[in-house]
């Protein structure tokens, strides 16, 4: 609020001097808001009757008219078709202009939507930025279904949008619900519409062959009326501030735990909106009973994709690799993904069996079909052996680029003799010593015997390979520590000095 005189005073600069708002508000230290508000209240509308005359005047009614019109017409163009008409003014002045000449469009009342008990829910996806997963950088997606009547809702994050993850939520969600609304609102989304021409709609064949299973009808909100769904648009902004915001998780499968409890607990305690004196899991026990009764079997949602395999036992599938039957090298296989497998069918043969990977750029294998190959292909133990070499111990790759570059040196003998000590030590100290061994400027593998030899006595560890003599169980746990040699230097030291003397 400001003062009595301060009113008066902007009233005066206005009326009288015929200053800008702008100009009063910059020198008497106010808001231009609040000076409009003190000429609105006074009967003065903005720059009527006061503003002085402008260029732009002669063109005003030609403006209206041609935004009456047209009332989506860029000023861009306006100034084009202006221009040709003799005006000279600039572009900045007369956007300005036109911003104050457009008609406003007429503001749009809403019907308040009231359905019944376990007739209608609402569907939509809400993006929740992106995860990082090992190498792979993947959308988190929540899938949000609210029972339009008693408000309440299911949700579940995926790490797609697409129509499995889709598909999936639907089965979720009313395994959730524990029934079937009897009509589902949608936008205009891919995984439901695929086309629409006015009322003309062509659904998605799958979610069509969804809604047969589970009998519910599909219905696609009109375009640009997303507040026939509203009540799932506030669902999704419920979960961002009330769920989502600073909450901590260690993976996806974390996340829905939480998701879970916090749908049927916090989510579930809020006030329902048709009556405030009732919670919204008390409505949702009313309208449970009333939705239709869940078929005896869910809808499969297994992901289906044909891949062919190439020279290399193994199929590309979401950005990973997964080692198949050597047998299926040249052939077309079918692959079959849930949220937790993969399986791999050629024909009606299942061929192999994998955990999904949700990494990227990943080598998902079977030790039996590796094993099958090697066996047919010595070639490929020797480039077995170094890959399982340079994956438990990354500074191999650097030692054996070190002794080629000395030249002389047997690198499939290297090799298999790093091998050898990885079979007998755990990979981190193998790791540590053949590091050291590179950063010495000594890469051969005595060298690496020797740290992991010094590492063995400082830690007090008996030898890597022990050979019994004995069959005495005792006589394995025994720890020989080496005679310390530099007593000898000591006795050959006095030797020395009595010669001397």
């Amino acid at each position: 609020m400001i003062s009595k005189d301060r009113e008066a005073e902007i009233l005066r600069l206005f009326h009288a001097e015929k200053w800008r708002v702008g100009t009063i508000a910059t020198q008497l230290g106010v808001h231009h808001t609040t000076v409009q508000r003190v000429l609105g209240q006074a009967g003065f509308a903005r720059g009527v009757g006061t503003r002085r005359p402008s260029m732009l005047d002669p063109y005003a009614a030609f403006i209206i008219e041609t935004l009456t019109k047209y009332p989506g017409l860029r000023a861009s163009r306006l100034f084009q078709m202006v221009r040709e008409r003799g005006y000279r003014g600039q572009p900045d002045h007369f956007r300005h202009a036109v911003a104050r000449l457009r008609p406003r469009p007429a503001v749009e009342a809403f019907l308040r939507l009231r359905v019944l008990p376990g007739e209608q829910g609402q569907v939509d996806w809400g993006y929740f930025g992106k995860v990082r997963i090992g190498a792979a950088l993947r959308a988190l997606w929540a899938f949000v279904m609210v029972l339009s009547w008693s408000r309440q809702l299911f949700l579940r994050f995926y790490l797609s949008a697409a129509m499995p993850s889709f598909l999936r939520g639907h089965v979720d969600a009313l395994q959730f619900f524990g029934g079937v609304p009897r009509v589902l609102l949608y936008d205009n989304l891919k995984s439901a519409v695929l086309e629409r021409v006015g009322d003309a709609i062509r659904f998605n064949p799958t979610l069509l062959e969804l809604a047969k299973h589970y009998r519910f009808e599909p219905r696609p909100v009109a375009k640009a009326r997303g507040n026939e769904k509203g009540r799932v648009e506030r669902a999704i902004r419920y979960v961002r501030d009330s769920f989502f915001a600073a909450r901590t998780w260690r993976d996806v499968d974390d996340l829905n735990l939480q998701a879970e409890s916090w749908a049927t607990g916090l989510a579930a305690d809020r006030r329902w909106r048709s009556d405030a004196s009732r919670r919204v899991g008390e409505a949702f026990a009313e309208e449970q009973p009333l939705l239709l009764p869940l078929p005896k079997l869910p809808f499969e949602t297994d992901e289906r994709v044909e891949a062919h395999v190439g020279k290399t036992p193994y199929v590309r599938f979401d950005l990973n690799d997964y080692s198949v039957d050597p047998k299926c090298v040249g052939r077309t296989i079918v692959v079959v993904a849930s949220l937790a497998r993969v399986r791999i069918q050629d024909g009606a043969t299942t061929v192999a069996h994998h955990v999904r990977c949700w990494d990227r750029g990943q080598q998902i294998e079977s030790p039996e079909h590796v094993a099958e190959l090697v066996q047919q292909k010595s070639r490929a133990r020797k480039g077995r052996g170094l890959q399982r070499l340079t994956k438990a111990v990354p500074s191999a790759q650097k030692l054996l680029s070190c002794a080629a570059e000395r030249g002389g040196a047997n690198i499939g003998n290297i090799t298999h003799r790093l091998l050898v000590l990885l079979d007998a030590t755990p990979a981190a100290e193998l790791e540590i010593a053949v590091a050291q061994a590179v950063a010495r400027g000594t890469p051969h593998v005595g060298a690496v015997r020797q740290i992991l030899e010094l590492q063995r006595v400082e830690r007090g560890r008996p030898p890597a390979a022990v050979q019994r003599i004995v069959h005495e169980p005792r006589a394995a746990r025994v720890v020989v520590k080496p005679h310390d040699l530099a007593q000898y230097d000591q006795v050959r030291s006095k030797e020395t000095d009595h010669e001397d003397s």
